[in-house]
């Protein structure tokens, strides 16, 4: 392989427009890409995973000061060798050109019209800290489905785990398939600005709106992956205690520290109270002390901590009442010092920051609402969530909820599942983000779709009428056209 790939130190402006240059001359060397040749890619994709897991489980480990191993094989290796696997499974079927009816009558003439996927050429990849080696690897399935070349720009925040995602990838693909550069927020800044075919983006929405700037200079497609306020919707059919076992599951699932995660709880207010109970309840079996506990992972460094107890802070001291699971501190301590508990918020109010911003942690806010309608309004007046969460058994108020609403995805009676779904398609809208991937959608968005249409040897323009000089021909053809 290519030893070019940059795995170590910070990369340079010109080593990524270098490696960029490098990768499209490469590309359009090529020209068509195979199914073979992106199978290859695939699979090698599925075997850096499975050659490395042991070592990006002890680098997330060692980046976060605690995460537990074996939830890291399953949020961060296993998920994306599934988006992988099942991106080689339906490959051929996605490749294969679709066949597009052709304006009567020129089918009968022998016209014939499809579409062909191509891909793009190189594509960008930003990754976030929060699943690092998941949301690296498992974008590739439809964008090696679809025949690109890759660059990526991981997190600073998970150093470690990036320096061994960028020897692995060194190791499997040469640089001029896949490179990854390691740095800072200058590094990424100069990575957003490249003239990709193609840019994919997941991390937070503020940031986003930087990454999208920079991709307009250059007219540079993008696909964001953002975030928000994802609500959780329980209606009276609800069953608490299930409602509060996956909701707790979802949110104390990394901490929190999810783009998915459960934001907030809009809960009918006669059944507030026991909701609490329910949630604290579900969270001490769960993980009685969340902080003692080595299967709970801690807050990735102190400047997330501070930033989510200052959130607690804020709240406590504008007259919000703090429930913590566990009997602990909601400020943690102790023998871990950035772990920080399940607390929940009551009787939080719109102007305090844990009611604005996006929590990224384990706190969760319980809002009453009086009527379903109420709980609607509530939702719509905030900007477009990632994810919304619907608790309850009755068809018509699911039915109401979906029809009324509008986030990047739901799952009705549990929390995150619906990302899990490689044959769903995975995105925000508005604040929440742009585009899809996972499945052939990701595949879609990764390729460019190319009509292709061959015109028969009739001269079909003289046929209409439709060259000078115009005249009744012409007329009576725009008659049957013009026809409602």
């Amino acid at each position: 392989m290519d030893t070019g790939n940059v795995s170590a130190g910070e990369a340079s402006a010109a080593a990524m427009v270098a490696r960029l240059d490098s990768q499209r001359a490469a590309f359009l060397t090529d020209g068509a890409v195979p199914e073979a040749v992106r199978r290859d890619r695939l699979d090698r994709a599925m075997a850096l995973l499975d050659r490395h897991q042991d070592r990006f489980v002890d680098a997330m480990a060692e980046d976060f000061q605690g995460r537990p191993k074996l939830m890291s094989l399953f949020t961060d290796l296993a998920t994306p060798m599934s988006a992988l696997r099942f991106a080689k499974a339906h490959l051929r079927a996605w490749m294969r050109p679709e066949r597009r009816p052709v304006e009567f009558p020129l089918g009968l003439l022998g016209a014939r019209a499809r579409v062909e996927y191509q891909p793009k050429g190189v594509v960008g990849v930003i990754s976030p800290w929060n699943f690092p080696v998941n949301l690296t690897f498992g974008p590739l399935a439809g964008i090696l489905a679809a025949g690109n070349r890759v660059m990526i720009k991981p997190s600073e925040i998970t150093p470690a785990t990036s320096e061994a995602m960028a020897a692995a990838v060194a190791e499997f693909f040469d640089a001029d398939e896949i490179d990854l550069f390691t740095g800072g927020p200058e590094v990424g800044k100069a990575f957003s600005h490249l003239a990709f075919d193609h840019l994919l983006f997941t991390g937070a929405t503020e940031v986003g709106r930087h990454v999208m700037r920079a991709a307009a200079d250059n007219l540079v497609p993008v696909t964001l992956e953002l975030g928000g306020k994802s609500p959780v919707l329980v209606t009276d059919s609800a069953d608490l205690a299930l409602t509060a076992r996956r909701v707790v599951a979802g949110k104390m699932l990394n901490a929190g520290q999810i783009c998915l995660a459960p934001d907030y709880v809009l809960v009918p207010r006669a059944r507030e109270a026991a909701l609490a109970d329910a949630l604290i309840d579900a969270a001490e079996a769960l993980y009685g002390d969340a902080a003692a506990n080595p299967d709970y992972t801690s807050i990735v460094n102190a400047r997330h901590r501070d930033r989510i107890v200052g959130y607690l802070d804020d709240a406590e001291a504008a007259g919000a009442r703090l429930r913590v699971a566990g009997g602990g501190s909601a400020r943690g301590g102790g023998q871990n010092a950035t772990a920080l508990p399940l607390t929940l918020v009551q009787g939080g109010q719109d102007p305090m920051a844990v009611m604005r911003e996006e929590i990224f942690g384990p706190v969760l806010p319980l809002v009453p609402y009086d009527r379903l309608d109420d709980a609607i309004a509530y939702i719509n007046a905030r900007p477009r969530p990632l994810a919304l969460y619907h608790f309850g058994t009755d068809p018509a108020e699911t039915r109401r909820v979906l029809d009324h609403t509008r986030s990047g995805g739901v799952t009705v009676n549990d929390v995150i599942f619906h990302v899990a779904q490689e044959s769903l398609p995975s995105g925000g809208i508005g604040p929440s983000g742009m585009g899809v991937y996972h499945g052939i959608d990701g595949f879609r968005t990764f390729a460019h779709a190319r009509a292709v249409y061959h015109q028969p040897k009739v001269d079909v323009l003289g046929l209409l009428g439709a060259a000078p000089p115009y005249g009744a021909k012409l007329r009576r053809a725009m008659k049957i056209k013009m026809r409602r």
